[in-house]
């Protein structure tokens, strides 16, 4: 997995990397042993090259990181939070389609889908 290009968000680098970041950023919270997480897994990933220079995907293990999900009021998993300018735009709950999150990252980059 070294060539991944998403981030992995730690209560450590979450300002530096998601909050203070100048491009969107698509925050997937995620767990090991949730079946719906390792399903997006590959679709995270595939946006993390996609959008690379555009906007930023970062994964925050909620088992390894519990601080952050209670932070941003994670109930369940898999949750994706849209962030721009530090504050959440947007939030899924579930595994969401390709295309969806393709379609909402675009818009906060202000690319017509």
């Amino acid at each position: 997995m070294g060539d991944a290009k998403y981030i992995t968000a730690t209560e450590d680098n979450f300002k530096s990397e998601v909050l203070d970041s100048s491009q969107p950023v698509l925050v997937d919270f995620w767990a090991e042993w949730c079946g719906p997480c390792r399903m997006i897994a590959p679709v995270i990933e595939e946006l993390a090259a996609d959008f690379e220079g555009k906007a930023k995907v970062a994964k925050v293990n909620v088992d390894e990181q519990p601080r952050l999900g209670e932070q941003y009021g994670v109930r369940s998993i898999p949750t994706i939070l849209f962030i721009q300018d530090g504050k959440v735009v947007e939030q899924l709950v579930g595994a969401a389609s390709k295309e969806a999150l393709a379609e909402k990252l675009n818009n906060l980059i202000g690319v017509a889908s």
